[in-house]
């Protein structure tokens, strides 16, 4: 396959160029502008100590990854899809209840409150200021407006931007995260590219950054229209590493933080079986032999997030338009999903 074929860029990648141009200046707009609101949901969790995020596709993959800042915060956080909270609902008292919506009109948001009612300890979290979500319950709303562009890239980080005020609020210092979004590094992907010119698929694997492998695999998916998917580390290990070979690209993430050495056996194991590994890597440790790395300062938290977050999408973007021929312009979905 020719991945460097010239050609006009296609309009669905060309709006999602747009979003991302804008996304970092968006972001820090959402943290300075988030404080009223990010303080009302602090003194929730201060005051419950247990946090449940629901939301669906990307918002979900904000909510994976961001549970264990809050939990590292002795916050008894779970994230789960909005859809399983509807289908086998956890009780909802006594938690802090975060919606998560760029659109604040998703099909699930709109039922779980047609159903519930909500309660006084819930918040949503959305880019739109007049969705159904804003106007039914206290809300961060990010800046920027509602993302145009199909695959969730902007959203993603502005609302990333809006965890940072409820977590600034709660005591964390944002000074890594800002300065992140504030010099976002720049970094050469094309190894990585040319790593995964021939894969059939992509897996994505992360432990304390799984959330943003599931960000990342819900991204190629949506783009490239091929069945690329995320696995937890400890997942990965229990039997999917069967599907492992040359036609299997596998796309690791490794942070500076306790299981970084985890994710290094994984990539290691990965090597081992031929797949063409892909290594997002600032935890300040050594490279891993055979595995394409793509260094970044070492970082923890939402410092990292933000840092890995737009290579990322580089990546998963020159992915998609190496293989579909108008990526970024979905043929089986619509941007704001309105059915169940």
């Amino acid at each position: 396959m020719n991945m460097t074929t010239e050609r006009t860029r296609p309009a669905g990648l060309a709006a999602i160029d747009r979003e991302m141009a804008r996304q970092h200046a968006d972001a820090i707009a959402s943290y300075e502008s988030a404080g009223p609101t990010a303080a009302r949901a602090a003194a929730s969790l201060e005051k419950t100590g247990r946090l449940l995020l629901i939301g669906m596709g990307g918002s979900h993959a904000v909510n994976r990854a961001v549970e264990p800042l809050y939990r590292a915060l002795g916050i008894d956080a779970i994230a789960l899809p909005l859809s399983e909270q509807l289908g086998q609902p956890l009780p909802v008292a006594g938690r802090t209840i975060f919606v998560t919506s760029q659109s604040g009109e998703s099909a699930e948001v709109l039922r779980w409150f047609n159903e519930t009612g909500g309660t006084e300890d819930t918040f949503g979290l959305t880019l739109e200021s007049s969705s159904f979500l804003a106007r039914t319950a206290p809300s961060l709303v990010g800046s920027g407006g509602t993302e145009l562009a199909f695959a969730a890239t902007r959203s993603l980080t502005v609302t990333f931007a809006l965890h940072l005020a409820i977590l600034s609020a709660l005591g964390e210092d944002p000074i890594a995260a800002l300065a992140a979004l504030g010099a976002p590094e720049e970094h050469d992907i094309t190894a990585a590219l040319a790593a995964l010119e021939n894969v059939a698929t992509v897996v994505t694997s992360g432990r304390r950054l799984q959330g943003v492998a599931e960000a990342l695999a819900l991204g190629l998916t949506e783009l490239s229209r091929r069945p690329c998917f995320s696995l937890e580390g400890g997942q990965l290990r229990h039997g999917p590493m069967e599907m492992l070979g040359p036609e299997i690209g596998v796309v690791l993430f490794r942070g500076q933080d306790e299981t970084a050495g985890l994710v290094t056996i994984m990539a290691n194991s990965a090597v081992e079986t031929g797949a063409p590994v892909v290594l997002f890597d600032a935890s300040g440790q050594e490279p891993v032999a055979g595995a394409v790395t793509i260094r970044f300062a070492p970082a923890t938290g939402l410092a990292v997030i933000f840092a890995m977050l737009p290579v990322a999408q580089r990546l998963m973007i020159a992915f998609a338009d190496a293989r579909v021929e108008n990526a970024g312009t979905p043929v089986r979905s619509t941007k704001i999903t309105r059915s169940e």
